[in-house]
């Protein structure tokens, strides 16, 4: 058997990318399903989370973009890590990713830092259960901010959250993420 060839390895990631995509893809429509209906009243126990319970929304005058931010995020969760990356071949840093998803979904300019984006004009949201589908979350230890992603609704987030990791979906309402939310921004409006 010989060895592979570069173009071999290239065929072999994007099938792998392709099949990735194609999973998303039913998680997908079902956020959107959620997203573009009508929020509806849900009977809780104390024990659950209300994030988890939710019907995923979107800003009322911007639910099309909000739909295209999600789409794009989603597609991401699998590319790997990297320092200062802010492309799909390249990988992503949590800025970096964000940056990236705006630009293409939304077709807006972010800076390429947590900090600086959580510095941008925008509605702040301070609790959790009042955010919507493409609100920018950030995340700091008390000096400051740290970490940035995409809250894509349903209590879930898309980050690219540490080295040698992956973009991953999270659950927002997580211990370490709970603990470390400090606010949401809205962008689209």
């Amino acid at each position: 058997m010989g060895l592979a060839t570069t173009g071999d390895m290239d065929k072999h990631r994007s099938l792998a990318r392709a099949l990735r995509l194609s999973a998303l893809a039913g998680v997908l429509l079902l956020l959107v399903a959620c997203a573009s209906s009508p929020r509806r009243e849900a009977t809780f126990k104390p024990s659950d989370s209300v994030l988890a319970n939710e019907p995923a929304r979107a800003p009322e005058n911007a639910v099309g973009t909000a739909n295209d931010v999600l789409f794009r995020a989603m597609a991401l969760v699998g590319t790997p890590y990297r320092w200062g990356g802010n492309t799909p071949s390249g990988g992503f840093d949590c800025s970096g990713l964000v940056e990236y998803i705006y630009r293409n979904a939304a077709n807006m300019d972010l800076p390429h830092s947590s900090r600086d984006m959580a510095s941008m004009n925008g509605e702040k949201i301070k609790r959790m259960d009042d955010l919507v589908s493409g609100d920018l979350v950030f995340f700091g230890s008390g000096r400051g901010i740290s970490h940035v992603g995409v809250y894509v609704g349903k209590g879930r987030f898309v980050h690219a959250p540490n080295s040698g990791g992956t973009v991953r979906l999270d659950d927002i309402d997580g211990p370490y993420w709970r603990d470390h939310f400090e606010y949401g921004k809205r962008l689209l409006d």
